[in-house]
């Protein structure tokens, strides 16, 4: 497993407050050097993503990995999904549909759209630690990710 020096950009999209807090305590327990980033819905995901408004290079590294809710307000995570998959620029990201439902149709619309995962939130904060070390073992220590970064054209807006 390789290990790495710098941390890695996380981008957790969820709009309720306290999950934001415990995703972020729980990534703090995980072995994950992590900068964990965090987006209220699917349009401040995509501002963030092409840096638009308040995002800029500077506050919006491109993250390694989106942890996705689904059900969001404005623009909900399968309409950000189904837009970040059918962006050439964006689509190498791989995005973790991490939500509460465990219905067949939201699994299979999100794997139709293009997740790369699927997982259901867990109840307990202790699962929640395990899940982000888990998380941190397979996407940061044994798959092989894209090149990161502006020479890939990440955050140009779509022509």
């Amino acid at each position: 497993m390789n290990q790495r020096r710098r941390p890695v950009t996380i981008l957790l999209v969820e709009d309720d407050p306290d999950d934001r807090l415990l995703a972020q305590d729980a990534l703090e327990e995980s072995s994950l050097l992590s900068d964990l980033r965090c987006v209220e819905n699917g349009e401040e995901l995509m501002d963030y993503l092409y840096r638009r408004g308040q995002y800029t290079q500077e506050n919006s590294p491109r993250p390694a990995l989106i942890l996705l809710d689904l059900n969001l307000p404005k623009k909900d995570g399968r309409e950000a999904l189904n837009e970040i998959k059918a962006d050439p620029e964006l689509r190498r990201i791989p995005v973790v549909v991490f939500t509460t439902s465990k219905t067949h149709e939201d699994i299979k619309t999100a794997y139709d759209g293009g997740a790369n995962s699927f997982i259901t939130k867990p109840m307990t904060f202790d699962s929640l630690v395990d899940l982000m070390e888990t998380l941190s073992k397979y996407w940061f220590g044994l798959v092989e990710l894209p090149p990161n970064g502006v020479a890939d054209g990440y955050g140009q807006q779509p022509h």
